[in-house]
């Protein structure tokens, strides 16, 4: 399916605009996302510019395939199931509308593709890579870094955090639109029960289950919660029921277990 033609746009945010996003650090939209009420399958449109680290990995065509999440200026953090990413595949920031030609968007290639070594095609354990920008970022109110879930986080079963991503909703098809959901926490303990006592691993986390979901095309893309006002990157999508069936969890690539590879991945590259 051809999408729309990708094409570097004009920057529209003002220099100072982009100097207060740019101060937020990291996880703080300066876009607020509409997070009351909202429960890509059984999803909402999002607010334009309010998820900034959403990233489209896309084909030269257009062809959305993966999500991801920018985590700083040089490096997009996606599924390692998503990386067959080559040197002609790009990474879109600061999207919204697909369908559209007239976002601030800026258009990345990839220099560098590193896959988690313990990564399992069969198990979908350690089901993350980092994929090196070809150029750093330029931050806008659009387009900003998500703060990583550190190694010590304890995420309570039941919270709510949000997934978003171009994937397919209930329909089958692909919305032009980002999507977003909130769905909840779900306990390993009860992921388990569901999938099987073996298939999940202390590298993953679930959510959903609760008539939202993730499903194919939001691979690799982000699941965050939320505290105090800074978003943290807890999960990154990674597989769950090939219908998107809303009654059973997704499993994500839990963040926090595979922090240490992340940072040391990072400083050795």
């Amino acid at each position: 399916m051809l999408l729309k033609e990708i094409r570097q746009k004009p920057q529209t945010s003002s220099k100072g605009l982009a100097l207060v996003a740019s101060a937020l650090g990291c996880g703080v939209p300066a876009i607020k996302p509409q997070t009351i009420g909202s429960k890509i399958v059984n999803g909402q449109n999002a607010i334009s510019g309010s998820w900034p680290w959403q990233v489209s990995l896309q084909l030269p065509n257009g062809f959305h395939f993966c999500g991801g999440s920018l985590i700083n200026q040089n490096w997009v953090l996606t599924a390692a199931h998503c990386s067959v990413v080559v040197s002609y595949h790009r990474v879109i920031l600061g999207e919204h509308d697909r369908s559209s030609n007239a976002e601030p968007i800026q258009i990345k290639l990839v220099s560098k593709v590193i896959p988690h070594p313990l990564y399992s095609s069969t198990t979908k354990s350690n089901d993350i890579a980092l994929l090196k920008l070809s150029s750093p970022v330029t931050f806008t109110p659009r387009i900003s870094a998500v703060c990583l879930a550190s190694s010590t986080i304890n995420i309570l079963p039941g919270t709510r955090c949000f997934t978003t991503g171009w994937g397919q909703t209930a329909n089958t098809t692909s919305p032009m639109i980002l999507q977003q959901t909130g769905i909840p926490i779900t306990s390993p303990a009860v992921c388990r029960q569901i999938w099987g006592q073996s298939k999940i691993t202390d590298a993953m986390i679930c959510a959903g289950g609760s008539g939202s979901s993730s499903c194919m095309g939001d691979s690799g893309g982000p699941l965050v919660c939320e505290r105090s006002g800074v978003w943290t990157l807890v999960g990154a999508v990674s597989w769950g029921r090939s219908t998107c069936d809303t009654r059973y969890p997704v499993v994500y690539a839990r963040i926090s277990q595979l922090r240490s590879w992340i940072d040391k991945t990072i400083a050795s590259h």
